[in-house]
């Protein structure tokens, strides 16, 4: 499929993206916020009944885009604008409604909502495009509290494996269970797959989550490549003893064992990062056993997230980092096992894509910036099955996971024009 700029389809373009509507799309994300934890905001955690009640209102307003809505059996909520030929693959667009603990109120909801405006748009603007356009809210962009991340996309592209389904969390459900509680059907996943060429593209709008574009005064991102990420659970077993009766050199501390491999992932990280090399190491979640100030810890959990654009550090980071430091361990009496928990790969955008986002933001009059996401989303899968474009945003600060997480209206259009137009481009041929 190629992309250019017609003058006749242009005069098209420009009426839709005339049509976009800032004040009600920014009353959405004020209503979408409202669905958070009181004590913890932003907080609306995939699975929970306040995600669920979130999807009933957004379903809502799919509908009064015009759209008609349904969710997958992977737990994706799907809206359509159906097209003048039913038999063209559809155009898409979309992210995520759920967020991480204490999270922000733009990350992945804006590229949801974004998209409704834009099917909103089209009926105000009483366009009807040649090609079906689609707007999902993906299931479980953020890591689940069943360690799988990107659920519904991974679904999308025939990638959600049995030892994923099969992940539990604190409870035990798997996440096969959790699945079917939200109204999926996690022994249909075949029908949920979309084989390459069954999209014609996707596109993602969303917060850069970092200070580049800020920093530069422009207004648009043009994203190049996601790094590749790779999350290993890792196991330290020790020994719980009482810690005043127990003698220092008699102890066998799993979580200082666990102390010094955070550090020393934290050192290694540090050490491989170059200017063409992009390397960055977390211990985000650590579990630790029995968990009382009276006892010397026996067991910790904890899970290493590596991101990365090169897949020889990908292959190799935690390996070597165990082999690094597997003298030491043994001296303080400690053993470990590890599990991969998932692996996705350095993704590059669709270079027909990314020029077409910069036309589009040149037509809108944006200036723009070509830029690398060192966070991952739910098009690292969708790239998968079609030609993959993002188009990033400024925020504050470069905030994001937490509660100062901000952009202006200014910069939520800006860049929910640039996707209109070059979703429609895409939608119109």
């Amino acid at each position: 499929m190629g992309y250019s700029f017609k003058p006749a389809m242009c005069s098209v373009v420009k009426t839709v993206v005339q049509a976009l509507n800032a004040q009600r799309l920014w009353q959405r994300i004020e209503d979408l916020s409202c669905f958070t934890e009181p004590a913890r905001p932003w907080t609306r955690r995939a699975f929970t009944p306040l995600h669920g009640q979130s999807r009933v209102w957004l379903q809502e307003q799919m509908q009064a885009a015009g759209m008609e809505v349904r969710q997958d059996e992977a737990g994706n909520l799907i809206g359509s604008l159906r097209g003048r030929d039913p038999d063209a693959p559809p155009v898409v667009t979309g992210s995520h409604s759920d967020t991480v603990v204490d999270g922000g109120r733009f990350d992945g909801i804006v590229g949801v909502l974004a998209g409704i405006e834009l099917a909103h748009a089209l009926q105000d603007a009483g366009v009807q495009p040649l090609r079906t356009f689609e707007v999902i809210d993906f299931l479980s962009e953020e890591p689940s509290d069943y360690g799988i991340s990107c659920v519904g996309s991974r679904a999308l592209a025939g990638v959600l494996e049995a030892d994923m389904l099969a992940s539990t969390n604190d409870t035990g459900e798997t996440l096969a269970q959790g699945i079917a509680r939200i109204g999926g059907q996690h022994h249909k996943l075949d029908k949920v797959r979309r084989l390459p060429g069954s999209v014609a593209a996707f596109l993602e709008l969303h917060i850069e989550q970092g200070p580049v574009l800020e920093a530069r005064a422009i207004p648009v991102g043009v994203v190049s490549h996601l790094v590749g990420i790779r999350r290993v659970q890792i196991t330290v077993q020790g020994r719980p003893d009482h810690a005043g009766t127990t003698p220092m050199d008699l102890r066998c501390d799993a979580l200082v064992a666990a102390a010094r491999l955070i550090d020393a992932c934290y050192q290694q990280a540090k050490a491989l990062n170059q200017p063409d090399v992009y390397v960055v190491a977390t211990v985000g979640r650590v579990d630790v056993q029995p968990n009382v100030p009276n006892a010397v810890p026996g067991r910790v959990e904890m899970v290493l997230e590596l991101r990365s654009d090169q897949e020889s550090v990908l292959a190799s980071f935690p390996e070597l980092l165990l082999q690094a430091q597997e003298e030491k361990l043994r001296e303080l009496g400690v053993s470990l096992s590890t599990r991969e928990l998932s692996r996705a790969p350095v993704t590059h955008c669709d270079p027909a894509i990314m020029q077409l986002i910069r036309d589009s933001a040149r037509q809108c009059g944006y200036d723009s910036l070509t830029l690398p996401s060192g966070a991952g989303h739910d098009a690292v899968y969708m790239a998968r099955i079609a030609p993959m474009g993002m188009v990033f945003v400024p925020c504050l600060n470069g905030r994001s996971h937490c509660p100062e997480e901000w952009l202006d209206i200014d910069q939520l259009m800006a860049g929910t024009q640039v996707l209109a137009a070059s979703m429609m481009h895409l939608l119109m041929q």
